[in-house]
């Protein structure tokens, strides 16, 4: 049996058929259109020259290749790296303004300043994880301990004589320490020093006796004999360091304490572009000179979904949050 259709109803069927297609391009946001047709400017809440601004502007050389436009780096340190976030939080969510936020002013600020100017859950996107890098264990190199439990028990010994140096009030290599004073059950007195080569002199000195910090940071000391490593704070030994184990491996086991960033975007910016960024970020970070730019400087790369960035930063919050509140740490 034939149906026949009239030219009336051919033309209605036309344009109920062309009015659903414009309707679906209507639904997607026009920035997720178009989206990159300018300059896509980087906060990073850091120096020039730091980690966050080499890994940003490694990052850079491919994507300016993949969206046809540049990458512009802004540094605005300062504050702990909320200075740097806060001007993301309040950018136009249209996809041109991100930021590479780390640990700090996402994960460990909440807990620790009484009042921020904006809120990492509610005002920042997460878009993937970029890079991790764990904390090693450093003493002097004629400390009697040669590995962690020998360490453990020799504090144990000192009551709370011991004295432990950090990079800063309130860093990674702070809390990293304040972790493993509670899961170990130890006593020791915190010395803040303002980076990583003072910190790393007094231990070598024997003013304080121990620091945990990332490696680089170390290895002169390390290489020059004045100081020597006992541990990793990473779930895994590190590649370039195969005989030093892991804190888990001393009879932790699920101990975890990275320094970690990863690109956020402002709240309300389009899942098309966030999903565009983390897909063009993803394939930029498996370029092997990128790769190799990290390995220098001690770094292990990420990737990852913007969902699983999300949950990992909402278990480091948690795992976090509690530490800073049991040690009392504040900043304001």
């Amino acid at each position: 049996m034939k149906i026949l259709i009239s030219r009336r109803q051919l033309s209605k069927v036309a344009a109920a058929t062309l009015s659903f297609f414009a309707l679906g391009a209507m639904a997607l946001p026009a920035a997720a259109q178009s989206w990159p047709d300018k300059p896509v400017r980087m906060i990073v809440p850091a120096p020039a020259g730091s980690s966050l601004d080499v890994i940003v502007r490694s990052l850079g050389e491919t994507l300016k290749v993949r969206w046809g436009q540049p990458l512009i780096v802004e540094n605005k340190p300062g504050a702990g790296g909320t200075i740097g976030m806060d001007v993301v939080a309040k950018a136009a969510p249209d996809g041109y303004t991100l930021g590479i936020g780390f640990n700090g002013p996402i994960a460990f600020a909440p807990f620790m300043f009484k009042k921020m100017a904006y809120d990492p859950a509610k005002d920042l996107l997460p878009i993937i994880l970029t890079t991790s890098q764990p904390n090693v264990l450093a003493v002097p190199a004629n400390h009697p301990a040669n590995n962690l439990r020998e360490f453990l028990v020799w504090a144990k010994s000192q009551g709370n004589k011991v004295n432990y140096a950090s990079v800063g009030l309130g860093s990674s290599s702070h809390l990293s320490m304040e972790l493993l004073k509670s899961t170990a059950g130890f006593e020791a007195t915190h010395v803040p020093f303002n980076g990583s080569p003072p910190a790393a002199l007094s231990v070598a000195q024997g003013e304080t006796q121990a620091l945990l910090t990332v490696e680089p940071a170390l290895l002169a000391l390390v290489q020059a004999g004045r100081l020597k490593l006992l541990a990793v704070t990473s779930p895994q030994r590190l590649a370039a360091r195969p005989e030093l184990p892991t804190v888990a491996e001393a009879g932790f086991p699920g101990f975890d304490a990275l320094a970690w960033n990863g690109l956020f975007a402002p709240a309300g910016t389009s899942a098309n572009v966030i999903n565009r960024i983390n897909a063009d970020v993803s394939a930029a970070m498996t370029d092997p000179a990128f790769r190799q730019t990290m390995a220098k400087q001690g770094l292990i790369v990420g990737g990852g979904s913007p969902a699983k960035f999300k949950s990992f930063i909402d278990s480091e919050s948690r795992k976090w949050g509690t530490i800073i509140t049991k040690a009392g740490i504040t900043l304001d």
